[in-house]
């Protein structure tokens, strides 16, 4: 244990910060405005005996301003397996050590799955400390449906892995939820409109931030918006699911035969099966039946 003052500081006001149990703390940080913390963030970044952090350097804009000294290290994708012996190690030996990411919640499409598990593998305790979050926030800023919803995350950055992602997702019928780089938004609107249809669709950007905005529209016509210049700050891409459709049954068996033809059964069972938005099982019975007929 070290003997650092063990608080945290709200307006210039001194806050204690209780003792923690032994575990990993995955604690949600502020995805853009820093009051969006809660208190039991505080508490847990303060008490911990280290935070690990995706960008130290990043992560100190927070910390300071909240004058929680406890000390950090970096963990990213490049690093974290290398991490887990040492966490682990700490935890056995009766610490508290507290993850976060650069921004909202850790393991979202960034760092900690590899950690998380080991650690819970090792029978050690692992606590939740909820809080901001950007698929949340789009999600209920966006005027999409919620009650279901699939979180894809990062698309492909290559257009042709990055089509046969979106052909898979065809057929769902609950909000596709994206993350994009400003870089690459228009091309990825682009790319949806062509595999998923020009569907309703919305584009989350600055969440909580002086800028904020969500720009909602066709598929196409949000394409076309930032398609024609420079966009800033990560995106959240919202898109409607798919409506229901009736596929005439021969149309996707003599897709079927083609497809077992041209290639394997198992990608002609893929390819029919996100093309036509069917079952699996459906798919693949009908394939084995045909190969039992040849």
């Amino acid at each position: 244990m070290d003997d650092r003052a063990r608080s945290y500081f709200i307006a210039g006001t001194e806050f204690p910060a209780p003792p923690l149990a032994a575990g990993l703390y995955v604690v949600a940080t502020p995805i853009g405005n820093l009051k969006d913390i809660t208190l039991r963030a505080l508490e847990t970044l303060a008490a911990a005996e280290l935070i690990l952090c995706e960008d130290t350097r990043h992560s100190a804009t927070l910390l300071d301003h909240y004058g929680i000294r406890t000390p950090r290290k970096s963990l990213h994708e490049h690093n974290e397996r290398a991490r887990i012996g040492e966490v682990i190690a700490s935890i056995e030996a009766g610490r508290a050590i507290a993850q976060i990411s650069d921004a909202g919640t850790p393991l979202l499409s960034d760092p900690g799955f590899p950690l998380v598990r080991a650690v819970r593998e090792a029978n050690l305790a692992v606590f939740a400390n909820p809080g901001a979050s950007a698929l949340l926030a789009a999600l209920a800023s966006a005027g999409l449906p919620t009650d279901a919803f699939g979180f894809v995350g990062f698309l492909p950055a290559k257009s042709g892995a990055r089509a046969n992602a979106l052909a898979a997702l065809k057929a769902r019928p609950d909000t596709l939820v994206f993350y994009e780089s400003p870089r690459r938004l228009g091309d990825a609107l682009t790319a949806m409109a062509e595999a998923l249809g020009d569907r309703p669709a919305a584009v989350a950007l600055e969440l909580t931030k002086r800028f904020e905005r969500v720009e909602r529209g066709t598929l196409s016509e949000l394409a076309m918006h930032f398609g024609a210049g420079d966009t800033k700050g990560e995106a959240v891409i919202l898109v409607g699911g798919a409506e229901d459709v009736v596929v005439d049954a021969a149309d996707w068996q003599a897709a079927l035969d083609e497809a077992l033809a041209a290639g394997p059964l198992r990608a002609a069972v893929d390819d029919i099966t996100a093309r036509f938005g069917l079952k699996r099982k459906e798919v693949y019975d009908a394939a084995l039946a045909r190969k039992a007929e040849q």
